[in-house]
């Protein structure tokens, strides 16, 4: 090709990006473009604190780390672990199966072209926020209108676990397949929400959770419009106003869950490997709610464990508090598929030894952050009361883990 020619092609392509952003930006519309720009400042915000984490936070005698190592916490080793050395073994020191394949397997991806594992885990989180973002305010915008779903990304995006969101991690990952599911479920677009819901599943156990949430609305949905719509509800053919549609799609995510099951069967001969490993790693055996609450509260004020852990082990305990009120009030206003997305959850984490990793859980209870959102529109007083709060615990929690400590 002659230089003209390729000067020409340039310039041609250059062209066309206007034309593109414009198309995008009608496709995301007004709330849409909020959302997204709400998500892409708090990025801002998160990264002055890892900045400002790195050198204020430094032991004497240490060295400053790197930005991108300071990153590298906890779950993420484990990620990173499996990228590496796939689930064979345990070269993180902890039974691997407890972790779902779908962000380890987008780590092994990068490095195949040429990123390191943590750049790659920044990337989608990055770009994965940045879709969730979009979908829970237009969840925001169906329920109170435009500021609403404006607010509901403002109060997400500060919540006290944000850094969860930007770190990486399988939060946001998991949360650009859930948010939209639940958005085609809630326009009744049952084969979006099954294949999102699907993707979902290859991320975090938490799939399971919201196939039975999309499930339990598509019932809700069916029965609401045989109700309304037949006042005679028999015939030859049976009830009427009765439609089957969607149904089939309701099983996708059985597809991946029985591959994942598959293959920890052949790799360690056990059908719950993860399951097991969560148990044996991290206390996820069953108890009872009051002995979980015990087991808790002695962790938070029975004077074993350090401040810092204590202070965390006190989040959870607000945080299981939150889920239970929330699920309570999703249960009286009859929004049976959010109480079961909820409610399973809040099961989950109150039945097993102590509670753990609550907090970051409610990073994914998209009705708190709408009802939130729903609620500053209407009083302006409580986004100011919620921010007065929520913003210094965001830089608080973002510190802990960036450091190095525990940040649950």
């Amino acid at each position: 090709m002659s230089t003209d020619r390729r000067r020409h092609s340039r310039m041609s392509n250059l062209a066309l990006l206007p034309a593109d952003l414009d198309r995008l930006q009608r496709r995301l519309g007004p709330t849409g473009r909020d959302a997204l720009g709400i998500w892409l400042l708090s990025r801002v915000s998160m990264w002055v604190l890892a900045v400002a984490a790195g050198w204020l936070f430094v032991a004497e005698g240490q060295d400053v780390l790197p930005w991108a190592e300071r990153w590298v916490r906890w779950d993420f080793v484990h990620f990173r672990g499996i990228a590496e050395s796939g689930y064979g073994g345990r070269p993180t020191e902890v039974p691997n199966e407890a972790f779902f394949p779908g962000l380890p397997g987008l780590l092994w991806l990068g490095s195949q072209l040429g990123l390191s594992h943590v750049v790659t885990g920044l990337l989608v989180s990055l770009v994965a926020g940045a879709v969730a973002a979009v979908a829970l305010g237009r969840l925001g915008e169906l329920e109170g209108g435009p500021a609403a779903g404006r607010l509901t990304v403002l109060a997400w995006v500060c919540a006290p676990p944000a850094v969860f969101l930007a770190a990486p991690y399988t939060e946001a990952l998991f949360l650009a397949c859930a948010f939209p599911a639940w958005l085609a479920a809630r326009r009744g677009n049952w084969l979006a929400a099954g294949v999102l819901t699907s993707l979902a599943c290859t991320v975090r156990v938490s799939g399971v959770f919201l196939a039975a949430a999309v499930g339990v609305h598509w019932l809700a949905t069916r029965i609401e419009a045989w109700r309304t719509t037949a006042p005679d509800r028999t015939g030859d053919d049976g009830p009427r106003g009765w439609s089957w549609s969607g149904f089939g799609w309701l099983f996708l995510p059985l597809i991946p869950l029985a591959a994942w099951m598959a293959y920890l069967k052949h790799l360690t001969g056990d059908w719950l490997a993860w399951l097991d490993a969560q148990a044996e790693e991290w206390n996820r055996e069953f108890h009872w709610p009051w002995e979980a609450w015990a087991n808790t509260w002695n962790v938070v004020f029975g004077g074993a464990y350090s401040p810092e852990v204590a202070w965390m082990f006190g989040a959870e305990l607000v945080a299981l508090t939150v889920g239970v009120a929330l699920t309570a009030g999703l249960l009286w206003w009859r929004r049976w598929g959010e109480a079961t997305w909820v409610g399973l959850q809040v099961i989950a984490f109150g039945t097993s030894f102590w509670f753990f990793s609550v907090p970051r859980a409610s990073l994914l209870w998209w009705p708190l952050w709408v009802a939130l959102g729903v609620l500053a529109a209407r009083r302006r007083w409580v986004l100011w009361a919620y921010l007065v709060i929520s913003a210094p615990l965001m830089g608080v929690w973002a510190v802990a883990f960036l450091t190095g400590r525990w940040a649950g």
